[in-house]
């Protein structure tokens, strides 16, 4: 499973959500979009969101995209008891 959270820097739900991830032991990478701006149009592309976070989860052929620190959406999406 491959996980990239997109994010600025005084998001404090982009904080929230890396909290939560280091909570669960979920290893991600992280895109900070103010400095890779063309990372941030691809994310926008594929969601239809321009907030932050946008977590991409990728699975096998799956891919899942969260839109805000929804805890519960993340817990399916990362399959987390």
């Amino acid at each position: 499973m491959e996980v990239t959270i997109y994010t600025t820097p005084t998001c404090p739900y982009c904080v929230k959500t890396k909290e939560f991830f280091k909570e669960k032991n979920v290893k991600y990478k992280e895109i900070n979009v103010l400095q890779d701006q063309k990372a941030g149009q691809d994310i926008i592309s594929r969601s239809g969101q321009i907030g932050v976070p946008q977590i991409e989860i990728i699975d096998k052929d799956k891919t899942t995209i969260v839109v805000g620190y929804d805890r519960a959406a993340l817990v399916k999406a990362l399959q987390l008891k």
